[in-house]
């Protein structure tokens, strides 16, 4: 079992959800990243997601686009941010997962990656457009090198497919809480709850929720059904207030 693993065991143990945080590599700047990742890190963040900046992230609203933006700008390609998980490694005893989409991973090549990855201490990655079908042989090769491969769902897809995904996945199942882009929301969309449980009763790691939760309020509703809750639109705002 790796650090994911371990981590949601322990939380299991102790009857608490797991809180999974996310930024942008590189925004506003590789060396603020480092410093961001030590302060979530610190402040009880259990699993941190680190984007990886992409020109057309298709499954982010506006403010993760903009912070993907300047994430470019600020220098993060993919090597680089391999670089700075290196260089966060002996000083995060935490998961780190990567997010990105599927054009950086496969320009450096599955297995390269994959290596590459394992050696410096990545966790898991996560993908939103390369479902399994398609993904097969780069999965494989990631999974291997022990680098879990978590997959998403969401409200349109269909039980069978759920069951799908729920023994494909590694290290957890990320259910998307809603039909559309990541952004904060006034309110949390309806039928999550049902949707988690059938999840849950499929899946033999935990379902995370992410997508739309935006307040403390939000996260504590759905941390009562769910074993982890995701919160990145939120968390960027707050980095681009900062300045």
């Amino acid at each position: 079992m790796g650090r994911i693993g371990d981590r949601f065991e322990k939380l299991r143990a102790s009857g608490e959800p797991a809180l999974v945080v996310f930024l942008s590599a590189g925004d506003p700047s590789l060396e603020a990243t480092d410093e961001l990742v030590l302060a979530m890190a610190q402040s009880g963040a259990d699993v941190i997601e680190i984007g990886v900046p992409f020109s057309d992230p298709i499954a982010d609203g506006p403010k993760i686009q903009a912070s993907s933006e300047r994430g470019l700008r600020g220098g993060a390609t993919l090597r680089r941010i391999l670089g700075t998980v290196r260089r966060l490694r002996p000083k995060v005893e935490q998961p780190l997962v990567l997010m990105g989409y599927a054009n950086p991973f496969f320009a450096m090549g599955a297995e390269r990656f994959a290596a590459d990855a394992s050696e410096v201490g990545v966790d898991g990655i996560i993908v939103p457009d390369l479902p399994p079908e398609e993904g097969e042989d780069f999965f494989r090769a990631v999974n291997a090198a022990g680098v879990d491969c978590i997959l998403l769902a969401a409200p349109t897809t269909s039980d069978a497919r759920m069951k799908l995904l729920a023994e494909r996945t590694r290290g957890f199942l990320y259910y998307v809480s809603l039909s559309g882009v990541t952004g904060a929301r006034v309110e949390l969309a309806s039928g999550i709850q049902d949707r988690v449980r059938l999840a849950k009763d499929l899946a033999t790691v935990p379902v995370c929720v992410g997508f739309g939760i935006s307040t403390p309020e939000q996260a504590r509703e759905v941390g009562g059904y769910a074993d982890g809750v995701v919160v990145g639109s939120a968390i960027v705002d707050r980095i681009e207030a900062a300045g």
